[in-house]
């Protein structure tokens, strides 16, 4: 393991020689803070970008990709690129979803995509009109900056617009954290490459913010480079997640993240302080048993004063003690795994001088949905809009823009792929209504249940990591499975979530039942999560082909209903019968 600090790289001078950095690593620190290779690349004529110019423009919030589906042998590429933005919380106004709406039609594939961490992805953008399309989404305002690359991501947060129980102090500190942990110098290289370098699109940091950006600059959180205080000019080893929410609402999957904070607050909304997790996530690689799918550890208590300097100390802490010659080994679920929490909590003392108390007691986590409608606010609604993958696309796209455009409304994203329409006026809503009746959404509260908080990553055709379907197929597979429900006579629901490949963008290893593909048309069939989120899945079948799904499951679903009891969900009856009468059951197929 390796650090960028300047005090760490002088504080040992009898330490063997470092190794030379890894060609990842190289290319960050020689990138000019995240510019090139990709200035030069973005004027040339050329259908795609070299992979130097990739990796790089991942910082700037895009991949390139293909579409499988259209590959033949000895042809050209259809080579396009997918752009993802930096939306803390979920939070889109008006005029930028208008935009978004308009340059997914002109410059993209038709359809806006909401993804598991609260952010639109548009697909379908060709090279040639990257800079008009990022370009466009600063103008109204928004940014794709840090959306992908190895940084702190879009920061997560109850999308519900509430007023109250802690909601907006929430949201409050997930934007000071997007823009705590915003590169500075990397923004400048945005914004010289997708808006000529104006610079009043800067990120503008207020009061604790600021604040909190000033400690950056010393001590053992600076890493060494004034003009990137906290990341240094190599940034992170791999991608960084963070998610607040308040006590009891796990819509955010709080344990899948390096960072979760629970904000505690009194009643008059002020905020006390935070339960603090570290070390959750989801990803890892078939056939390499170094990678695991992760739970955060309860890490204390930090009073609301100090929140914000402990949240950029930790980031410092992995920066500078994270692998950067593994990079499958690079997040910080595998640091604190392999050091443990006690060591990490005593590390965490050099970058950060308060104290951190025990944890507080908080309610049982419940997935939160925010579905159908919502006082928001005295005289203002907002309705919660099942989207089944988030695919929004055709006459249900079309329709939200007429609704958002005629009656002003802001739109806020879920982690659980949904979408809310918010600050609708209280003579608004009977035609709100009429124009989502029209849309077929007459009753938004109750979608068909096991959809209701079913996930699934896009895969196939555009991801180059899918090894096989998730979003194309996860409808018809939830209609097998409700038709095997309806057969056993079972009416409880199940938490399902599907993935193309075993990087989980969908969370599967925390599903009741997780799919994630193995190969064609076959999935590694993961059991036992909790229907609060709170415990991670256990992989039971390496290698299960589709086509077997009903007759697989169904004796151990028989044995749930049997005897699970009326109000037992299947993950915890997963866990309370173990491990071996499981494998029993599924063998019995």
């Amino acid at each position: 393991m390796t650090s960028t600090t300047v005090a760490d790289s002088t504080s040992l001078p009898s330490a063997a020689p470092a190794k030379p950095p890894t060609k990842q690593e190289a290319l960050k620190a020689g990138s000019g803070h995240l510019h090139d290779p990709l200035a030069a690349e973005l004027g040339n004529d050329l259908p795609s970008f070299t992979d130097p110019a990739v990796q790089i423009l991942k910082f700037h919030g895009s991949y390139q990709q293909d579409d499988r589906d259209k590959r033949r042998k000895g042809a050209e590429k259809d080579w396009q690129m997918m752009l993802r933005l930096r939306n803390p919380g979920g939070r889109i106004p008006t005029s930028l979803y208008l935009a978004l709406d308009s340059l997914a039609d002109r410059l993209g594939n038709g359809t806006l995509r909401i993804t598991t961490r609260q952010a639109f992805q548009m697909h379908g953008v060709q090279k040639t009109d990257l800079k008009d399309v990022i370009g466009g989404i600063v103008r109204a305002l928004g940014s794709t900056l840090s959306a992908c690359g190895d940084i702190n991501r879009n920061v997560m947060a109850p999308a519900a617009p509430f007023e109250r129980d802690g909601y907006p102090e929430a949201r409050l500190l997930a934007d000071q954290i997007a823009d705590l942990l915003a590169p500075q110098a990397a923004e400048g290289s945005y914004l010289d490459l997708w808006v000529d370098g104006d610079l009043s699109y800067r990120i503008k940091p207020k009061g604790p913010v600021r604040k909190a950006r000033r400690l950056q600059e010393s001590g053992a959180v600076f890493s060494g480079d004034a003009a990137e205080p906290l990341y240094g000019s190599t940034y992170l080893p791999r991608k960084f997640k963070v998610a607040v929410t308040v006590p009891g609402d796990n819509s955010v999957d709080l344990l899948t993240q390096d960072i979760g904070l629970v904000l505690f607050s009194d009643p008059s909304g002020r905020p006390l302080g935070c339960n603090v997790y570290v070390g959750g996530g989801m990803g890892r690689t078939h056939n390499k048993e170094e990678t695991f799918a992760r739970t955060a550890d309860p890490l204390g208590y930090v009073a609301a004063g100090h929140v914000l300097e402990l949240v950029q100390a930790i980031v410092a802490l992995q920066r500078d003690h994270g692998d950067r010659e593994q990079r499958r080994h690079a997040r910080m679920k595998y640091l604190i795994h392999d050091r443990g929490v006690d060591w990490f909590r005593t590390e965490l003392g050099r970058y950060f001088p308060h104290p951190i108390k025990g944890m507080r007691r908080e309610p049982p986590a419940v997935l939160t949905d925010y579905l159908g409608w919502h006082r928001q606010s005295p005289g203002l609604w907002f309705v919660g809009l099942p989207v089944l993958c988030g695919r929004l696309q055709g006459e249900l796209k079309s329709g939200l823009r007429r609704l958002v455009e005629t009656y002003q409304l802001e739109v806020r994203l879920t982690p659980n792929q949904d979408l809310l329409l918010c600050n609708i006026g209280s003579a608004q809503r009977a035609s709100v209504r009429e124009g989502l009746a029209a849309l077929g959404l007459t009753a938004p509260e109750a979608p068909a249940p096991l959809a209701r908080h079913a996930l699934a990553c896009p895969a196939l055709p555009l991801c180059g990591l899918a090894i096989t379907e998730a979003e194309r197929i996860l409808p018809s597979v939830l209609e097998r499975l409700e038709a095997l429900l309806e057969r056993l006579e079972i009416s409880k629901p199940l938490l399902v979530r599907m993935t193309g490949c075993p990087n989980g963008c969908a969370r599967p290893y925390m599903a009741e039942i997780g799919l994630v593909g193995s190969a064609v048309d076959t999935y590694q069939l993961w059991l036992g999560g909790s229907h609060g989120l709170t415990r991670l899945a256990s992989p039971y079948l390496e290698k299960m082909p589709l086509e077997k799904l009903e007759t697989t499951l169904e004796p151990l679903l028989v044995a749930w209903r049997d005897e699970g009891g009326p109000r037992s969900r299947f993950g915890d009856f997963v866990e309370r019968i173990g491990a071996e009468r499981v494998a029993r059951l599924l063998a019995a197929a």
